[in-house]
């Protein structure tokens, strides 16, 4: 019997970001409510267990607390902790468990913590956090119809999922840790409130995607050249700090005049917040490819949020792999089934 494993994340979009930009908090019980969606369309689908990482607002158990829902809710036996380690310890265990999909209500790094984890099992992520590349703003209904279609084997995996990519970086020659989407080094030394909000601290940034359609230092990237899941590239950008216009927004700021060997480009570098950003070099990065990062000192972010500091001393570098976990693409999956009788009684 196939079985659909669901980590919702109480904490996503609820960082720094909700009081310097205009983003948008999704409050626990419209997370209930999309996971409620998300069970009803996972039953709908002849899914009938499903199993869930424990948090500390009881999402899960919330959105099964309905009376036309009739599978079975497991929630996993794990010691909790109540932060991103909760997340890579359930991913863990449901790669164990044998779990055949798995639901995500989360942003990029709750992603990113599922993917620490484990890499092997077909995901459906939901956007339900800020500036979000990886996980998507899907109806949770049709999520779930995905992601039990998914489980039992119904479709052609290679016609309906797309193994994404990573941005690992290395420290002294060792694997230090990984991002879905944006390595970012920041001028800050120190991590602080994590998120990266303003542009003005960020000095370099390697992309494993660049979305014209996303928020964020994804989408400045995509203005240079975009990059979708499926290309087997990245891209690589250095910001130009040459003057006050970096983070303003156009209607408060005329377009900065060009410097020497920069490009500037128009990007919504945060939710409300459109500028201009001036770029000293870009470039592409093949799969494979580790490019060695000039010495200083600078805090690492991994998908928006500072997470460790090096100094000249330390050889940093950045490689894009192709090793990130399987993407379930729900439009593609309900085409598929369509067109394969699937919904047809």
């Amino acid at each position: 019997m196939a079985l659909v494993g669901i980590i919702a994340n109480p904490a996503a979009s609820k960082d720094i970001r909700r009081l310097v930009a205009q983003g948008r908090v999704v409050p626990d019980w419209e997370k209930v409510n999309i996971l409620r969606r998300v069970l009803l369309g996972l039953e709908a689908a002849g899914i009938q267990r499903v199993a869930a990482m424990p948090d500390s607002s009881h999402l899960a158990e919330r959105a099964r607390d309905d009376p036309q829902l009739s599978l079975d809710l497991e929630m996993i036996q794990m010691p909790t902790f109540y932060g991103e380690g909760d997340t890579v310890t359930a991913a863990a265990m449901m790669g164990d468990m044998g779990v055949d999909c798995l639901v995500i209500l989360g942003g990029d790094g709750t992603n990113r913590a599922v993917a620490r984890g484990c890499c092997s099992i077909p995901v459906v992520p939901i956007s339900t956090g800020t500036n979000n590349v990886f996980p998507t703003m899907v109806e949770g209904t049709l999520a779930g119809l995905a992601a039990g279609l998914a489980a039992q084997g119904s479709l052609d995996m290679s016609q309906a999922v797309i193994v994404s990519k990573t941005v690992e970086v290395y420290v002294d020659g060792e694997f230090r840790d990984m991002a879905l989407i944006d390595v970012a080094l920041s001028r800050e030394r120190y991590v602080a409130t994590r998120a990266i909000w303003d542009l003005s601290t960020v000095d370099e940034v390697f992309l494993s995607r660049a979305e014209p359609s996303a928020i964020g230092l994804s989408s400045v990237g995509a203005r240079l050249q975009p990059v979708g899941m499926a290309d087997d590239l990245g891209l690589q950008y250095t910001v130009a700090h040459c003057g006050d216009e970096l983070g303003r927004r156009p209607g408060g700021a005329s377009r900065p005049k060009p410097q020497s060997g920069n490009t500037n480009v128009l990007a919504p570098i945060a939710p409300g917040v459109v500028s201009w950003v001036p770029i000293a070099r870009w470039g592409v990065m093949e799969l494979g490819e580790r490019i060695a990062v000039e010495p200083r000192h600078c805090t690492v972010a991994l998908d928006g949020e500072r997470s460790f500091s090096v100094t000249p001393s330390q050889r940093l570098e950045v490689e894009i792999r192709r090793n990130g976990p399987p993407v379930v693409q729900v439009e593609a999956a309900l085409r598929l089934a369509a067109e394969l009788g699937l919904f047809r009684s």
